[in-house]
């Protein structure tokens, strides 16, 4: 975080707000010049500050969906047996984030799935035909109270 200043601080959190302004309207937020704006964006961008812009979409408009926090443990653990479940993990379309943990299980996974059919058929997929996996504990969500991809800092 050395190399940023104010002015990048300020783009970052109107990006993180709504990546989709354009250049002049992000410049004029940020009290600075379009073509500064352009130049730091891009320079965030190559630097890796900037990963990536997405569209955020709305589950209840798709017709909803099922979020689960799954717990995984694994019955040995290995760096190529830990790198080989996260290698099917993160190649699953159901599983939207994916984090190796310790203290307690192996692997924490975000799954976002249509249904429960949908959640048993990425079961059977990742866990079931693991015999790697020894444990899968999982937190259906009922309601969503925050969902942010922001950043502080």
């Amino acid at each position: 975080m050395d190399s940023l200043d104010d002015v990048d601080l300020r783009l970052l959190a109107l990006l993180q707000q709504d990546a989709s302004r354009t250049n002049q309207d992000l410049a004029a937020a940020a009290h600075v010049s379009p073509a500064t704006c352009l130049r730091r964006v891009k320079r965030l961008v190559d630097e890796g500050f900037i990963e990536r812009r997405v569209a955020l979409l709305s589950p209840d408009r798709l017709g909803g969906s099922l979020t689960a926090v799954v717990e995984v443990t694994l019955d040995r653990q290995g760096a190529e047996h830990l790198q080989a479940f996260q290698q099917r993990a993160v190649a699953d379309d159901g599983v939207q984030q994916c984090y190796r943990v310790s203290a307690g299980p192996d692997f924490v996974l975000i799954v976002v799935v249509r249904d429960m059919a949908a959640y048993h058929a990425l079961v059977e997929r990742l866990f079931t035909q693991d015999a790697n996996v020894r444990n899968v504990k999982s937190f259906f969500a009922v309601e969503r109270a925050k969902f942010s991809t922001a950043i502080s800092f």
